[in-house]
């Protein structure tokens, strides 16, 4: 019987008739309270085999304890009228009756032996099937990125040419401008080129397009960062 003792431990004994006549067999025990034995008795026919399941009840094992339990197979022939199977048993005469003798075992799984059925009763890795060997190729995305970033630089600096052009022009005119009013206010106040000054509106370029440009060039450079 293999522990835990527990529960109830159950162990199957097989009985063959060899012979060609009716044999009568009958299990005993030396513990009878300890053990549930079904069948008991019967009869097997000639060639035939029988299960008896002997049933352990629940006890508190010992390892040091030693089994002193006992069982014994008896058998005989079968008459050939049978009507009373304990009569059989209470006419038989000895040297007719033979007797198997097996004595009880009691053992309890080791260490490793619950080890492996742990290992055993634990589910298989599942591999992850999604990933992929080697590197992981770069997303497209970053090259696109290098390619916007080399042309915003490239715009930015067309912008702050065209800034320092524009500003270099409106510097121009600015100057060209204090000399024209210096001339208007040198002349008469009537003479044509102070009359065509004033109605006209001359002033130099203003500022706004510098604005302009500056406001384009942070926009580009905002992008840039970001």
């Amino acid at each position: 019987f293999s522990g835990p003792f527990t529960d109830v431990v159950t162990t199957n004994l097989k009985l063959r008739n060899p012979s060609d006549r009716k044999v009568c067999f009958k299990v005993k025990t030396t513990a009878p309270r300890r053990y549930c034995v079904r069948p008991n008795s019967g009869i097997i026919d000639p060639g035939s085999s029988v299960i008896v399941s002997v049933m352990l009840q629940p006890f508190d094992y010992d390892p040091n304890e030693k089994s002193k339990h006992k069982f014994m197979v008896q058998t005989t022939y079968a008459p050939p009228n049978i009507s009373d199977m304990e009569a059989v048993w209470k006419e038989a005469k000895p040297d007719e009756l033979m007797d198997s003798k097996l004595r009880c075992v009691f053992e309890m799984p080791n260490e490793n032996d619950k080890l492996n059925d742990i290992d055993a009763s634990k589910p298989a890795p599942i591999l992850n099937t999604s990933k992929q060997d080697g590197p992981m190729p770069k997303p497209h995305s970053v090259s696109l990125n290098d390619t916007e970033t080399r042309k915003l630089v490239e715009e930015c600096k067309r912008l702050q040419a065209e800034v320092m052009k524009l500003t270099e022009e409106n510097r121009h005119l600015r100057d060209e401008g204090l000399r024209l009013r210096k001339v208007a206010h040198s002349d008469k106040s009537g003479s044509p080129t102070a009359l065509a000054l004033r109605e006209n509106g001359f002033n130099p370029l203003p500022s706004l397009l510098v604005v302009i440009a500056a406001i384009f060039i942070g926009f580009f450079l905002g992008k840039f960062i970001l």
